[in-house]
């Protein structure tokens, strides 16, 4: 008898002792709410969930080095734009099908989504939307006539002392918005994934695009040396109506007591939506991982749920990938403002070969506004730029 209790004391320390433990990457904003649903998790389940906090510029590159050797986190708190290197190198696992996922917006699932499979649960993200000062405009426009009609108004108005409408005139990521809602596009979308030979940057809507950016400037409302520092600042300062910016900046407009309001960006035309660019957040499986399989059934039945996607939202707030996270939200005017944009818009090509365009991008823009360049002939060479640069 004695015999046997020892036996089976063993098993059960043996049991213990294999216990599995899941262990989670992630930066500063997420380590104090993910220990805490950990630690729900553990009691539900009876699985140790360990949360370390890692630099967020550091995760990928130490994700690279540990995964290969089957080590490192079992799950990574990252963005988007990675999922092509990781998928490729096969170091990260595609997510089955679930039933929540009905209920994500699309644009946040194929940020995630790499050769027609998805390759992590979205929980944030981040877009970029209309920003205006109610003192001078009450009610934001719903098209860009709307817009170009009020903001020479207030030109006139103030003489120049206030500015009607100023973004970024030179600067892609701002710009996007109007190629992308005409038609151009970065990379082709296949069903294979983003076919980065086949490049819609100087097609008919990106053309149409950019002459919306030049009718902006021939008609004097943006000046070609509008940027970022001068649209911030007057924003701030309250000498700008208009102006298109992201969340990162609105605690300097609340700080400088700015009575603003968010909306979606104007339709180009009316029934012709803007569409920005979007960065999304999210959790990926480490393929190489012994422990995946329970890691994938922790983020589908436990973290992608409505709940603790909210929970998530509270002690990280930004942008929520769930349309019923948006409602429980909804009395926050600036998130749902930012997440309508969001939602209209296209997310960034998560391919390595995206850091050609930047460049040749602002370069084209910067001739165009500066009457260097027809919009044809700019675009057209900055995709000549970007395919050799990608060749």
């Amino acid at each position: 008898m004695k015999k046997f209790l020892v036996i089976a004391l063993l098993v059960v320390s043996l049991v213990v002792l294999a216990q599995p433990k899941l262990t989670i990457w992630c930066s500063e904003k997420q380590v104090d709410i993910l220990q805490k649903l950990g630690e729900e998790f553990k009691a539900k389940y009876g699985v140790e969930v360990e949360v370390q906090y890692v630099n967020f510029q550091d995760i990928k590159s130490k994700f690279l080095t540990a995964a290969p050797e089957g080590q490192g986190a079992d799950i990574i708190v990252g963005a988007h734009d990675w999922v092509g290197e990781l998928a490729v190198n096969g170091l990260i696992e595609p997510i089955p099908n679930f039933s929540d996922l009905k209920n994500f917006y699309e644009t946040a699932l194929n940020a995630f989504s790499y050769g027609g499979k998805l390759y992590g649960i979205p929980y944030a993200m981040e877009a970029i939307a209309l920003i205006y000062n109610k003192d001078y405009v009450p009610e934001p426009p719903k098209t860009m006539d709307e817009l170009i009609e009020i903001a020479k108004q207030i030109d006139e108005e103030f003489g120049g002392e206030v500015r009607g409408f100023i973004t970024s005139a030179a600067e892609f990521y701002y710009i996007a918005p109007f190629i992308f809602g005409y038609g151009g596009y970065v990379f082709k979308q296949t069903e294979k994934g983003l076919d980065v030979n086949d490049i819609g940057l100087a097609n008919e809507g990106a053309i149409k695009g950019v002459k919306l950016l030049k009718r902006l400037v021939d008609e004097g409302i943006l000046d070609p040396s509008d940027n970022y520092q001068i649209m911030d600042s007057m924003f701030r300062e309250g000498q700008a109506a208009m102006i298109i910016n992201g969340p990162w900046a609105i605690k300097a407009y609340k700080d400088a007591g700015i009575d603003y309001g968010v909306a979606p960006i104007p339709d180009l035309e009316p029934g012709v939506p803007a569409r920005p660019f979007v960065g999304v957040q999210g959790f990926m499986v480490n393929a190489k991982s012994p422990n995946k399989l329970l890691a994938i059934e922790f983020l589908t039945s436990f973290i992608a749920k409505k709940e603790t996607m909210y929970r998530i939202y509270l002690g990280d707030p930004r942008l929520p990938s769930r349309k019923d996270v948006l409602e429980l939200v909804k009395d926050n005017p600036d998130v749902v403002g930012f997440t309508l944009s969001a939602a209209n818009g296209i997310p960034m090509p998560n391919v390595p070969q995206m850091a050609a365009v930047w460049a040749a991008m602002n370069d084209a823009l910067n001739l165009v506004v500066n009457g260097k360049a027809t919009v044809e002939e700019a675009l057209k060479n900055a995709v000549e730029r970007i395919k050799a640069q990608i060749q």
